[in-house]
């Protein structure tokens, strides 16, 4: 996918692309490690807001983004001359975005993905989907448990670069040179060579996460909670395999770790989401009317859609497609699922029990 030579550069220079509220807080993060930090934001307002205020009113309130920290709506501005680019957009926003920056990169610019999800209708991982809008470009991804207000904080967080030719030479890989790029104490990358293992948990824990909110929201308690989560990374971790990722990459910080923070606080809005759902409230009364994306709504499909076209069985997700995409009654869905026939947790056993609940009228 890359080149030593491309590899090996210093990442001095980064451009954020993207002035959301993950994208604000990595551009924090980047100047905090030393480096010159472009942001890029589509939104006028945004772009007054930070020159203004110096603080991104919109998506990240309430924290104080440097004069360093240059801002621009001007896409060009932002990315010609940078070492390295992230790309910090909505997952189905991915491919426009990466094609608009065709013209102004220059060959080997590395990039990195730091967006989750998988492309509706095509159902390809963001690295493909990037690798065909922008050939011959050296790529990484970033993933990981993170909240973007605790991130622009300065509290202590680990995420995962991923980058493929982190196999063949770790220390000279893109995946390295992005970790020492951004890390500093409070921000801890460690590196991957498995790019499937890390997008497949990024994509498919935001699809769980409304799950474990629909069932906080109904009033199940901790119990609920452990079991959607431990029996959500089973099938986290079937897609991965089944895409070619390791198992093992989904019980580190891109799999199992993003899915215990994401299913596990209100900080998360996707668990918010699903909490809403349960209580009848719409996306406008969930958010008080902002303009948030919520990617576990935009890849309840795209995850399901793969897993079929792979036989991959993921009935958490099927679930909430069912609900949020479907339209059917939270009731009726919660009760399939719990109908489920008992299987064995070990995948060596071939195990299948019907059961039915008990009929409480008789």
């Amino acid at each position: 996918m890359t080149s030593e030579r491309s590899t090996a550069r210093k990442l001095d220079t980064i451009a954020v692309v993207g002035a959301g509220a993950w994208g604000t807080a990595l551009a924090m993060t980047a100047l905090r490690a030393g480096r010159s930090v472009r942001l890029w934001a589509r939104e006028a307002e945004v772009v007054a807001s930070i020159r203004e205020n110096r603080e991104n009113t919109l998506f990240l309130p309430g924290h104080h983004v440097p004069e360093a920290v240059s801002v621009n709506s001007d896409l060009a501005a932002v990315v010609v001359g940078a070492d390295v680019v992230l790309i910090v957009v909505p997952s189905q926003f991915l491919r426009k975005t990466a094609e608009a920056l065709r013209p102004h990169l220059t060959p080997g610019t590395p990039v990195v993905i730091c967006a989750k999800g998988i492309e509706r209708g095509s159902g390809l991982l963001l690295a493909t989907v990037v690798e065909e809008a922008l050939p011959g470009h050296a790529l990484a991804v970033l993933s990981g448990p993170t909240f973007a207000g605790e991130v622009a904080a300065g509290m202590p967080t680990a995420i995962t670069v991923a980058s493929t030719d982190a196999a063949a030479d770790p220390k000279a890989s893109l995946a390295a040179a992005v970790a020492v790029a951004l890390g500093t104490q409070a921000f801890r990358p460690y590196v991957s060579d498995d790019v499937v293992g890390v997008e497949v948990g990024g994509a498919v824990k935001n699809v769980l996460a409304i799950a474990c909110g629909i069932a906080t929201g109904l009033g199940f308690g901790a119990n609920t909670r452990a079991a959607l989560i431990t029996r959500g990374l089973d099938e986290i971790k079937g897609l991965a395999e089944a895409l070619g990722g390791r198992r093992d990459t989904v019980t580190g910080l891109s799999g199992i770790g993003d899915l215990t923070l994401t299913c596990s606080s209100e900080q998360s809005r996707n668990m918010r989401y699903g909490m809403g759902l349960a209580t009848g409230r719409s996306a406008s009364e969930i958010f008080g009317g902002r303009p948030v994306v919520v990617e576990g709504v935009e890849n309840a499909q795209s995850v399901t859609d793969l897993a079929r076209s792979l036989n991959v069985d993921m009935p958490i997700c099927e679930a909430v497609r069912a609900v949020v995409l479907d339209g059917q009654p939270i009731a009726d869905v919660m009760a399939a699922l719990l109908t489920r026939p008992f299987r064995a947790e070990p995948h060596g056993m071939d195990l299948s029990l019907a059961h039915r609940p008990p009929d409480r009228n008789g």
